[in-house]
């Protein structure tokens, strides 16, 4: 049959690509190293992280794209080179909720790619208090999910907090049940993380009806106390099962199909304006009536979406909240400045949490 390339010539090819890759990698890592020579003769001592410039490179390459691989894969693939070339110039600590195989540690690996060091902590609040102290460079904490909505205690935590949002993350989370058992009847009770509760709620309600639920502070322990206990299982991620040797009893338990979570990662950088941003403000108006307009007004005016809006108490005064609200656009950009420039005039206190790039992968 004519036209058919030979099985040896493909893998030929495929050999003189892998070398022709291999040696252009290489050369971007050079590039790297001569970056960081360049940044430190210019008396830079930080991170040499910049979330803008590389949220702009992915998205380039994701346009660049012609197939047959998909926009997705090449972003992921440039990520762990960027990620590889990063940790030449200089190594990143990110700190993250643990242990080991909590969907923040997901987030992490997916926003930084698998090159940079990931240091696991107990609580959100030892993750602001490692960054606060320079014993990371960023942190990844979870702020919003799609079906239970967001998690008080990382919003709470800026309310005193001189980090800033640097980037943000999202994940798509597909809750597994865990266990030593090989099969449901032998479960005697359930451990997960409150909101992975929630999100299985339904299913645990008609597959497990009478089983105690605990709540513990990550799905990662909740694995590692799954795997000590035969009768014990656990809500967690297949990265879970995989490092704490545990069947996979069923596969994704939640409710919502679409269940979504979004991380925010904090630190002390700036991002310049990419042209796809978003800012996130803190907002107090103190008791007054009209307060929620007075918030809105300025945003509608400049014709400013908002994406969001959460309201919590300021543990100020009886009555008085504080609201964190995404928008879309940087705090540089002209109309998203004036628009703030107005409600300053409107509110009792403005914090802006930061302006960063969206999430790209």
């Amino acid at each position: 049959m004519t036209g058919i390339i030979s099985l040896a010539d493909l893998r030929a090819q495929i050999d003189q690509i892998d070398s022709k890759i291999l040696e252009l990698i290489n050369q971007r890592a050079q590039c790297a190293v001569e970056v960081a020579k360049t940044k430190q003769a210019a008396g830079e001592t930080g991170s040499f992280y910049r979330p803008d410039r590389e949220a702009l490179v992915l998205r380039r390459i994701k346009e660049l794209n012609s197939g047959p691989l998909s926009a997705e894969t090449t972003a992921v693939l440039f990520r762990e080179i960027m990620s590889a070339c990063l940790a030449l110039e200089k190594p990143l600590d990110v700190g993250f909720l643990g242990p080991e195989g909590t969907f923040t540690q997901q987030a992490m690996l997916k926003h930084f790619g698998h090159a940079v060091k990931g240091i696991p902590f107990n609580t959100l609040h030892d993750i602001f208090h490692a960054v606060e102290n320079d014993h990371c460079q960023f942190g990844v904490l979870p702020v919003e999910n799609s079906t239970e909505g967001v998690i008080a205690h990382t919003l709470d935590r800026f309310m005193d907090s001189p980090l800033l949002i640097c980037g943000e993350v999202e994940i798509k989370v597909h809750q597994n049940l865990l266990g030593k058992m090989d099969s449901l009847d032998k479960i005697r009770e359930v451990f997960a993380h409150q909101q992975s509760l929630a999100q299985c709620r339904i299913w645990l309600k008609n597959n497990l009806p009478g089983i105690n639920a605990v709540a513990v502070n990550s799905n990662a322990e909740a694995a590692r106390l799954a795997a000590i206990d035969p009768a014990k299982a656990a809500i967690a991620s297949v990265l879970a099962a995989e490092l704490y040797d545990l069947n996979i009893l069923e596969k994704n338990i939640e409710d919502e199909s679409n269940n979504t979570t979004r991380f925010i990662v904090v630190g002390r950088q700036l991002s310049v304006p990419t042209g796809a941003d978003k800012t996130t403000i803190l907002v107090s108006t103190g008791n007054q009536a009209g307060a929620l307009h007075k918030i809105l007004a300025p945003f509608a005016e400049f014709g400013i979406s908002m994406a969001h809006i959460e309201s919590r108490p300021s543990r100020q005064g009886l009555w008085e909240y504080v609201f964190f609200i995404d928008i879309d656009g940087h705090q540089n950009d002209d109309i998203v400045a004036q628009a703030l420039a107005k409600l300053q005039n409107n509110v009792k206190m403005l914090k802006i949490l930061g302006s960063y790039p969206k999430a790209v992968i």
